[in-house]
């Protein structure tokens, strides 16, 4: 295997319009059944029932897509690891000089360090798009860094099916290094343990939205690899990540196509009644228990 075989030719332009169109709807059917879960919750009748609904609509959609957001962060950096990993045992053994030299010199010395060199990158990619491509305004830095937390462990459940189905690669490095995170993010040197139970409390009422988010991505990749837009020759860690690239892009256009369509019922409205949606749920405190 080549490093060229990271690159599907046949993956042409007309092809990945049809990925992402099937992306734009799995991430549309994700706000459905969160909508539709909403509406379970809180069966109540009038107004007030429907401002709660729609608080939490957009509450709950948001650390969705938190969460996408986190798990494309995350697998960037697995997937990283993986074609880094594969370089690397492809040129081992031989001279280079240049860049490729060098970078074989540093893996085999100073991989560890490259590793963790690798996960802060993604961290501050993480940021990145939490702050400029995909801003999420609507929760505090303390939900986003579980939800954040919630990424590593989605990561951990894609890296384990993907070791089960028998892929090639090595990713016990990758998961133990997010194992350590996930412990350190559960039990640092100040905690009490109601601390630690407050943690696990707020992990565990979010496993729905990582039992969706999985299910919306597992589904995807299951189509792209079955219609041939990602290789199954090359390792399945590339194909999930390029999954996780069309679903972040279909986030993209919902959250801000969302934002734009606020903003033209708002100046509609004009200076009378606020719109009831981003505004409204920015200042809500009813759903603390989800928080």
């Amino acid at each position: 295997m080549t490093i060229e075989a990271y690159i599907n030719p046949d993956f042409t332009w007309p092809k990945k319009l049809i990925f992402f169109l099937v992306a734009l709807i799995a991430i549309v059917i994700g706000n459905l059944l969160i909508l539709a879960w909403n509406r379970i919750a809180e069966p109540g009748k009038g107004r007030s029932a429907e401002r709660r609904r729609k608080d939490n609509y957009y509450r709950m959609s948001e650390y969705f897509y938190e969460l996408i957001i986190s798990a494309t962060s995350v697998m960037s950096f697995a997937c990283a690891y993986v074609v880094l990993n594969h370089v690397y045992n492809l040129y081992h053994g031989s001279y280079h000089a240049g860049l490729l030299g060098t970078f074989l010199y540093a893996w085999e010395n100073w991989k560890d360090f490259v590793l963790l060199l690798m996960i802060c990158l993604s961290c501050v990619l993480n940021t990145l798009l939490d702050k400029f491509l995909i801003p999420i305004k609507g929760l505090s830095r303390d939900q986003i860094a579980s939800v954040r937390m919630l990424g590593m462990f989605y990561a951990i459940v894609v890296l384990l099916y993907l070791n089960v189905i028998g892929d090639e690669s090595e990713y016990s490095p990758v998961m133990m290094y997010y194992l350590g995170l996930m412990v350190g993010r559960f039990v640092y040197f100040d905690a009490s343990f109601m601390d630690f139970l407050a943690c696990m409390k707020r992990t565990i009422v979010r496993t729905p939205l990582l039992v969706l988010g999985l299910a919306i991505s597992g589904g995807m990749s299951f189509f792209g690899f079955t219609a041939g837009y990602l290789l199954e020759r090359n390792y399945y860690i590339v194909g999930v990540f390029y999954t996780h690239i069309f679903l972040l892009a279909a986030v993209f256009v919902l959250h801000h196509g969302r934002q734009i369509y606020h903003l033209i019922m708002k100046k509609k409205s004009g200076n009378g009644d606020r719109h009831r949606g981003r505004d409204e749920y920015d200042e809500s405190d009813e759903y603390a228990d989800f928080d």
